[in-house]
């Protein structure tokens, strides 16, 4: 009666597994510049998809840039202890994996990240109180250049903190943007190479440039116990409503710059000192820019011309795909089950 019992429980674990693996989202590796180019990788049981309007839980991630050509578990927020992640004030782990930060100065405006197709700036805010010599800073505002498109996003100022009111304002191509609120809720571009996503229903979105870029954004405040902590003597009219964020990046060339993207570079050496409990590096002026949509600093790299005339990518493979419908994710297609 046992043996029967355990053969029973086991079939039905089976069962039970292979209907949640059938109706399991895949991915498409849509990019031909990518490792993954052509396959279409399943996603875990454990996350079976891509989106989900609890934004605790954990999704469905590819990346078509990875070795392995696997998918994996993860939460669609902002990490601030990973690659590509700048948070706090401003507190950056570069692609390298070293912390390191990078103050500027407070309303103005810095290259994180410049390649021949992408510009991506940061407005910073920031505090000085009596006796300091410098600002206390947080990134407020992300300004985006992808191709020949331009897309904002910044943290609205607030006196006082209050999580059920969105602090986020977008703008695209010169024009305000509005994502409707709620989780899940969408945006996308005519020509569907830029996608706004709401993880949340207020404060929280992921912005995705096709085959490019996956930016994973969070509005918070400078609370009492940061004011406490770190003595920021924050006024009581601003609380600093700024960003996390967390950069994943799928197609920088090897001489991308930026106070972050150069630590992508394949040569590159970090000047922060280690085993330094706060490592500062220096350079605003090489990446200061005059705006949020703007690349004249003397670091910026970004040319949208140049980068079209070594464009090879055919779409003919991608078009003939019926699992498309708008579902770009950046690094590849999301096909339903």
């Amino acid at each position: 009666m046992e043996i029967r019992s355990s053969s029973f429980f086991i079939i039905l674990i089976i069962f039970v597994s292979t209907a949640i693996q059938a109706k399991a989202d895949s991915v498409y590796c849509s990019n031909p510049a990518s490792r993954c180019y052509g396959k279409y990788i399943q996603c875990p049981y454990e996350c079976p998809s891509t989106s989900y309007e609890n934004r605790k839980a954990k999704v469905c991630h590819v990346n078509c840039d990875s070795p392995v050509c696997k998918s994996h578990c993860k939460h669609r927020k902002p990490n601030c202890n990973s690659p590509g992640s700048a948070c706090y004030d401003p507190r950056f782990i570069g692609g390298d994996g070293i912390v390191f930060y990078f103050h500027g100065k407070s309303n103005e405006h810095f290259s994180l990240v410049s390649d021949t197709s992408l510009q991506i700036n940061g407005r910073f805010i920031g505090h000085r109180p009596a006796g300091r010599t410098r600002d206390f800073t947080w990134i407020q505002a992300l300004g985006l250049l992808f191709n020949s498109h331009s897309i904002s996003l910044e943290a609205t100022k607030a006196a006082t903190w209050n999580s059920e009111v969105d602090h986020l304002k977008f703008s695209y191509n010169g024009e305000e943007l509005v994502v409707p609120e709620g989780a899940l809720s969408s945006w996308y571009s005519p020509e569907k190479e830029v996608k706004v996503e709401r993880v949340a229903k207020k404060n929280s979105v992921i912005v995705t440039l096709k085959d490019t870029a996956e930016i994973i954004v969070n509005v918070v405040p400078v609370t009492k116990e940061d004011d406490r902590v770190h003595h920021y003597k924050v006024p009581p009219d601003d609380c600093f409503a700024h960003l996390e964020v967390q950069f994943t990046f799928f197609s920088l060339s090897p001489n991308v710059d930026g106070v972050l993207g150069r630590t992508y570079r394949p040569d590159f050496e970090n000047p922060a000192k280690p085993g330094v409990a706060m490592p500062v590096v220096g350079g605003e002026d090489k990446y200061r820019t005059t705006s949020l949509l703007s690349s004249d600093c003397s670091t910026c790299l970004f040319s949208p011309e140049t980068h079209s005339n070594q464009e090879t990518t055919s779409q003919t493979e991608i078009l003939t795909l019926d699992c498309t419908r708008g579902a770009s994710a950046g690094y590849g297609i999301v096909c339903k089950k």
